[in-house]
């Protein structure tokens, strides 16, 4: 019994790493077949897609889910991704320039910019897992996602401290980048964030029923 249950955690583990593998090259094909700055976007939507089928146990073929996600969902994505893509190139221009200035100025705009970074970045960790799970206006998935992060911090710290370790290993070690660090870094965040969307539906939910309960029974004659 222990024997089987190791093996088929093992096996698992196994399937699921190369589940990240193939998750990692699609989305590097992908993004290049959109010229880069067009292709992130929706290929990143795309993996979400293929993440969230993944957690809830839908065994749809990778690859074909994949590029019909990719296709069906390319101009939304687009109006999702290139909006952060500018916010994020104007944050580091600015704080590229503000913290070469030796004056205290300069400095405190500098901490400020690298603030906002990180609320950006927090925010941005929700944006595609919640376009993979809701059906919203193209904004309202910004607005949502920025304010997700400021409810939940908790869970905005998480998905921060995973990026910047999938960023840390990438860096140290480069090697993984074309294999497993995209992939790993799509499929962990995705899962937390599907964790985190499913118990606040379940807080809204209980607060909704909670409240029509306290509500007073009035009888229509």
């Amino acid at each position: 019994m222990l024997s089987g249950s190791f093996s088929a955690r093992a096996y698992s583990f196994f399937d699921t790493l190369l589940w990240i593998a193939c998750l990692n090259l699609l989305w590097i094909v992908f993004t290049l077949l959109g010229l880069g700055v067009l292709g992130a976007g929706p290929a990143t939507a795309a993996a979400q897609v293929a993440v969230r089928k993944r957690a809830r146990g839908d065994a749809a073929p990778l690859v074909r889910s994949f590029a019909s996600e990719y296709f069906r969902n390319f101009i939304r994505a687009n109006a999702l991704a290139v909006p952060v893509m500018a916010v994020a190139v104007a944050l580091a221009m600015n704080w590229n320039y503000f913290s070469r200035a030796g004056d205290f100025f300069s400095q405190l705009v500098a901490a400020a910019i690298f603030i906002s970074a990180i609320f950006t970045a927090g925010a941005a960790c929700y944006l595609f897992p919640m376009y993979a799970r809701y059906d919203l206006p193209p904004a309202q998935y910004l607005l949502m996602s920025s304010r997700f992060a400021i409810r939940h911090l908790a869970g905005t710290v998480i998905l921060l401290f995973v990026s910047a370790a999938a960023f840390y290993a990438s860096s140290t070690v480069p090697g993984l980048i074309p294999f497993f660090s995209i992939g790993a870094w799509l499929f962990v965040t995705g899962w937390l964030c599907d964790r985190f969307f499913t118990a606040n539906d379940e807080s809204v939910a209980a607060e909704a029923e909670a409240g029509n309960r306290a509500l007073p029974v009035v009888s229509v004659a």
